[in-house]
């Protein structure tokens, strides 16, 4: 079977909501890292066979197939066709598995995996317009009546919580932890090499000489004891779950350039790392954010591979708790998870979030010359994925 490699992997910094990138069009801002990919490998963009993007909030100025307009808006030619997907937060990580997939098919030679989601501009839930219809129809309302409905993320936190015996101090603490790794990580200038600077637009939509180059959300001197006065965020005084130990809102586009070795070899250009295994999988819609627990066990199989033999593993940190009930379950070395931060700290753009780890996951490998890494993260419906890739060089 091919071997299917990664070439370069990108992101832009984490935008805050209402911050340096409130006034860049989805389609543009999604455009960056495809540029970036272009010019930094001086690949033609012409053998570029598809680019599959992953959006969330396929609405308004996300719609129509963000993936194709940020193609075009990225000066491709005309003949590079794209794609838009919704695996919810794992849009851009599924991204990586049919483009890395086709490849090892024999379908793709060369495949970019990206994602974008700015959610200043098409904020969370703005896809769900209830004059159209209710998403979830009387069947799926039924199936789960029994057990008091569906209930939103939020909700699905507080239970992981209680199940895991996750207490508001623990949560807090990871928090901190998350900040603080964030903040070391742009001090050492870890994130240089994936981060591309974008330049900030004033609100006509010109480009300023304010470039962004680091993520906007690190709070460098946040403490547990800061957090503690922070409210519940879905269950009023006795809720374990807050703003502070939740992913924030964020704006952001991510891309990875995808070859066959073969290609890759042929062009010059050099592999950083192979796809290894990969794992999809299907979880409780009520308590939805325990995926990861499955998907991870399912990747190691594949690979025949332990979590011990992970040398980085990116978990994404929609909440806290979703972190803290995988460490309970699977027991890393958590000196080896989330490193350098995670969506608490650095912001979960949604769709982008996927390939935006996977970015991140590569240059940690190089960095510590590990060879193995896992990335993983929950998604809204009650699914997960999970990617394991393996080092080269």
């Amino acid at each position: 079977m091919t071997d299917a490699v990664i070439v370069d992997a990108v992101r832009t910094a984490g935008g805050k909501r209402n911050g340096k990138f409130r006034n860049w069009h989805s389609a543009d801002l999604a455009s960056e890292p495809l540029k970036a990919l272009i010019e930094r490998n001086q690949l033609d963009a012409g053998l570029v066979e598809d680019v599959i993007m992953g959006c969330v909030m396929q609405v308004g100025e996300q719609a129509l197939n963000v993936g194709r307009n940020a193609a075009l808006a990225a000066g491709f030619p005309d003949s590079v066709p794209a794609t838009t997907i919704d695996r919810q937060c794992g849009s851009s990580q599924q991204a990586l598995h049919f483009g890395a997939q086709g490849v090892m098919a024999g379908a793709y030679d060369i495949v970019i995996a990206a994602g974008v989601e700015v959610m200043t501009r098409t904020p969370m839930g703005a896809s769900v317009v209830r004059d159209l219809g209710f998403p979830f129809g009387p069947r799926v309302m039924q199936r789960y009546a029994e057990r008091g409905g569906l209930v939103g993320q939020g909700e699905s936190a507080e239970l992981i919580a209680e199940q895991w015996d996750i207490s508001r101090q623990d949560l807090d603490e990871f928090s901190v932890r998350s900040h603080q790794n964030a903040a070391r990580a742009t001090a050492e200038g870890r994130f240089e090499r994936e981060i591309i600077p974008v330049a900030v637009k004033d609100d006509d939509g010109a480009d300023t000489d304010e470039m962004v180059a680091a993520d906007e959300g690190i709070r460098p001197d946040s403490s547990v004891e800061v957090l503690a006065n922070l409210k519940p965020a879905y269950r009023p005084e006795i809720g374990r779950v807050t703003a502070g130990n939740s992913s924030q809102i964020t704006d952001g586009a991510s891309a990875v350039l995808i070859m066959s070795e073969a290609k890759a070899n042929e062009l010059g250009l050099t592999p950083r790392a192979r796809f290894h295994s990969f794992a999809v999988v299907g979880s409780d819609p009520i308590k939805m954010l325990t995926g990861p627990i499955a998907a991870t066990q399912m990747a190691l199989d594949r690979a025949k591979l332990t979590i011990e033999d992970m040398d980085a593993i990116e978990i994404n940190e929609a909440f806290a708790c979703v972190v803290l009930a995988w460490e309970k379950e699977h027991h890393p070395d958590m000196s080896k998870v989330n490193v350098n931060g995670g969506a608490i700290a650095l912001g979960h753009p949604l769709g982008a979030s996927g390939a935006k780890l996977a970015a991140t996951l590569l240059n940690e490998l190089e960095r510590t010359n590990g060879r193995y890494g896992m990335v993983t993260m929950c998604e809204g419906g009650g699914m997960a994925n999970a990617t394991i890739i393996e080092r080269l060089g």
